[in-house]
Order: C-alpha cells, then sequence, then structure tokens
C-alpha cells in the first residue's frame, strides 16, 4: 500500500484515539477542563499528519496514480509515457467534448 494513502486513512482513527486520550483524562480526574487541552492538541495532530503526507509525497515523486478522474494532476501528460498522451484523454473532438 502507498505511505501517502496510510496516512491519510489513519487520519480519523488518530482523531479519535486523541479525543478518547483527552476524555480519558478528564474522567480520571487529572484535567479539569478537557477542552482546554483538545484544541491545542487536535491542530498539533493534523500539523504533523499534514507533514508526514508531504514528506512522503516528496519522496514518493508526487500524488499516487488512482482510477478516479478527480485526482490532482488528471489531465496532465504521464511521466511514464514515451507517446505524450494526456493521462485523461476527451478524445479528437475540436470542440472538447460532449456541450
Amino acid at each position: 500500500m502507498n505511505h501517502y494513502i496510510m496516512i491519510r486513512r489513519l487520519r480519523g482513527p488518530a482523531i479519535l484515539l486523541l479525543i478518547g486520550g483527552v476524555w480519558l483524562l478528564h474522567a480520571t480526574g487529572v484535567l479539569d477542563h478537557p477542552w482546554h487541552w483538545f484544541w491545542p492538541l487536535l491542530m498539533i495532530l493534523l500539523g504533523v499528519l499534514m507533514l508526514a503526507e508531504r514528506m512522503v509525497l516528496t519522496a514518493g515523486g508526487g500524488y499516487p496514480q488512482g482510477p478516479y478522474p478527480g485526482q490532482p494532476g488528471a489531465g496532465t501528460i504521464d511521466p511514464q509515457s514515451t507517446t505524450g498522451v494526456p493521462l485523461h484523454d476527451s478524445g479528437n473532438n475540436p470542440e472538447g467534448g460532449q456541450s
């Protein structure tokens, strides 16, 4: 599995773990006001995950190729292609497709 996709999939569970951890500390009496700790820790967590995604993208050479048309870079030239054909070719219609 691609490391970028793995980090993207870990975002939700990491936030749920943060919520559970902060409220567990609140329930045990360690924290008086959990919201005062949750928001700064959430921003730090999201920043670390975004940095990890950026590092994986830089090391891997860009966004992973996916089967869906809305991916970033759709319609650009495939770097592995020797023909220079765009990734999503709409055909040879001079008007650019359906109207």
